[in-house]
């Protein structure tokens, strides 16, 4: 059970509980601490969030009257969705009183059109229900996580997430069509346009996208979904290094006429991990190698041969010294075995002690570079250090997870978290990356990011920030301060 430190209020939170529970019913309130723990709990235990109490509204109007409240009492409110993040955005400090606002009420998809290849859902709507709402009418909503089965919508929009097919379909804010969010003083905004043109003015829904619920509430959103795909093909495949596996995303990208739909690089360590942790992982091919690469192509007809496509363009990388060796799967059962290699190497990290973590982009091409400055760096900084640098090659996103040296104490290895940060985020930044690809900044990375922002770009976000919440109410210490 997490410990709630007292508070020390002046009767505002009592006087906010009072008048939601009057007003939504005692329904929409969480206030035992027993109850508390699954909102206050942070996936990577970094930090230990307290809240006095929980609101979870079950309408749009409902948030307009609980932020109302909010705002007339002063009191901040931390939005939250399934809280999946990792970066601590969604839960709320320690002993500050903020109020958690849970959106797992509001869950309703309103509508579906799959003439206009549109999803109308509200904030709540657990990710993996909106897939099977669009495949159930033969449509495609096509962002897909890890968390899929427990995040919801609103935290995707919020973080402006990514996954696996970024390279084919772009993030959360290529997805979006229309929002509806409530301001902080409780007013709703109806953006809720299902339309693929607009040009009438700002697009103001982005403001949203990727705000983290620092300017308001997202309550519902119009999506787009996209034709399910009708054949695909998927090969796991051997490639001479990091260099190499750029080389065969663009020969593969012009082979297929775009039909790529993921392109995952894999190292050997991950790999080994998984077969030692993981049961029902398989190592597809004969040998080892240094680097993988999970490639999935798909296509509109189910008779395109796209296998046929798939294995002659790995042909011709092999006979250019590209790919030291690959298997296409035969049959769908052999795709998922594939496929859960990927899967398997995020869990297998876990059990191999202490993991400092990065979620990073640089440009497509500079991957290679920065996987080798990077690692030379943490092992001149911690020897013997194990790094497992996976992901979306396809987009330029590197999870660059960084395992213990055998035998090293935990806490202490996880203590030098931040100055291996610093490091690593200081080579991303000189490649002209991002230290936060798809997972946000929320807590973890606040500081940081206002020494990687130009000043100029710190001092828009400010001035955004003080137009929409001028009290500072919404996330507060979040991605901006």
């Amino acid at each position: 059970m997490t410990d709630h430190t007292p508070y020390q209020d002046d009767g505002r939170l009592k006087r906010l509980k009072d008048s939601l529970i009057e007003r939504l019913g005692p329904q929409a309130i969480i206030d035992q601490p027993d109850d508390l723990v699954p909102y206050v709990t942070e996936r990577r235990g970094r930090y230990k969030p307290q809240t006095p109490f929980v609101v979870r509204p079950a309408s749009t109007q409902e948030v307009s009257e609980t932020l109302k409240l909010c705002t007339a009492l002063e009191v901040p409110i931390v939005p939250q969705g399934g809280n999946t993040g990792l970066v601590g955005g969604g839960v709320p400090y320690e002993g500050r009183g903020e109020v958690i606002l849970n959106l797992g009420r509001m869950n309703k998809i309103r509508s579906l059109d799959p003439d206009n290849y549109s999803i109308t859902v509200e904030a709540g709507c657990i990710l993996q229900r909106i897939q099977e709402a669009a495949a159930d009418v033969d449509r495609l909503f096509p962002l897909s996580l890890g968390a899929e089965g427990s995040c919801q919508i609103g935290g995707n929009l919020s973080t402006n997430a990514g996954g696996i097919h970024v390279i084919r379909y772009g993030n959360m804010r290529d997805l979006v069509l229309g929002v509806e969010a409530v301001l902080p003083d409780g007013r709703i905004w109806n953006g809720l346009r299902s339309l693929r043109k607009d040009n009438t003015g700002y697009d103001l829904k982005q403001l949203f996208i990727g705000g983290e619920g620092t300017l308001g509430v997202v309550t519902a959103a119009v999506l787009k979904l996209f034709a399910r795909p009708r054949e695909t093909a998927v090969a796991f495949v051997a490639v001479q290094g990091p260099e190499a596996a750029v080389k065969l995303l663009g020969d593969l990208r012009r082979a297929s006429g775009e039909a790529v739909l993921a392109f995952e690089i894999i190292p050997r360590i991950a790999l080994d991990f998984a077969l030692k942790h993981v049961a029902g992982t398989i190592d597809p091919l004969g040998q080892p190698a240094a680097w993988y690469i999970l490639v999935e192509l798909a296509a509109g007809r189910p008779d395109s041969g796209l296998g046929d496509l798939l294995e002659e363009a790995l042909s011709e990388a092999f006979e250019s010294e590209l790919v030291l060796d690959a298997t296409v799967a035969r049959s769908e059962a052999q795709a998922q075995q594939i496929w859960f290699i990927r899967e398997a190497i995020v869990e297998a990290q876990k059990h191999e002690g202490g993991s400092i973590k990065h979620d990073v982009s640089v440009p497509v091409a500079a991957v290679p570079r920065f996987l080798e400055l990077a690692t030379a760096k943490v092992r001149e900084m911690i020897p013997g250090i194990r790094p497992v640098p996976f992901g979306h090659l396809g987009d330029g996103n590197i999870h660059f997870n960084l395992s213990q040296p055998l035998g090293a104490d935990r806490e202490a290895y996880l203590a030098q978290w931040e100055v291996v940060n610093e490091e690593v985020h200081m080579i991303v930044h000189a490649l002209g990356g991002s230290i936060s690809a798809e997972h946000g900044l929320g807590r973890l990375k606040l500081e940081e990011n206002k020494r990687f922002k130009e000043p100029i770009e710190l001092e828009m976000m400010r001035a955004i920030k003080a137009v929409f919440d001028p009290k500072g109410l919404m996330n507060p210490g979040k991605m901006i301060d």
